[in-house]
């Protein structure tokens, strides 16, 4: 067996693996979005908010994505530096519609940005501006100047796309370019 491994990495055919982390705020979308990318035998009807965190794992782009779906809520935002050390890539959800809180997502992503552990790796950031089909909702443009996302640092490849996890619209596009970058950083 381990020579059909090896002769499968040479000819590049094996699946690479990935460990990522979904934050954001609590009804961002997070878990939606999640649920969208799972096999249509392990999907959920119904989607609650995440208490805490989840694991899920999932296939695209012959990556094998190891995701935790991490609470939102406030008491439950200091767990996500635990996931740190691991984390290859961070989604970070928000609410487009959100505006007043707008301010705490910022603070947030930027928190974990500074974090001495993210702060050394060179990881990709996927932004997803959730909930694009509402009435109130900023667009993309507008969310990546709200969110500050010109000053993330050079050595942390970034991309922001509008997103409704609800209808998976957006949702290819953003992991698509998630996988390419993790294949290029890999």
């Amino acid at each position: 067996m381990d020579v059909f491994k090896r002769l499968a990495t040479w000819l590049g055919i094996t699946n690479k693996k990935a460990t990522v982390l979904c934050v954001g705020l609590d009804n961002s979308g997070k878990t939606t979005v999640i649920n969208h990318f799972k096999p249509p035998q392990t999907k959920s009807e119904e989607v609650v908010p995440t208490i805490g965190y989840s694991v899920e794992k999932f296939l695209i782009s012959r990556i094998s994505f190891t995701v935790f779906d991490m609470s939102g809520q406030g008491r439950y935002r200091n767990l996500w530096e635990q996931y740190y050390p691991e984390t290859e890539a961070v989604i970070f959800v928000i609410d487009s519609s959100e505006r007043l809180r707008l301010e705490v997502a910022r603070e947030e992503l930027h928190a974990l940005l500074e974090h001495p552990v993210i702060k050394q790796k060179r990881i990709p950031i996927c932004c997803l501006a959730n909930k694009k089909d509402l009435k109130d909702a900023l667009s993309d443009v507008e969310i990546a100047d709200k969110m500050e996302l010109a000053e993330i640092a050079d050595d942390k490849p970034y991309n922001i796309f509008a997103t409704n996890a609800r209808t998976g619209e957006g949702l290819d596009m953003a992991m698509d370019w998630l996988s390419e970058q993790i294949m290029t950083i890999k």
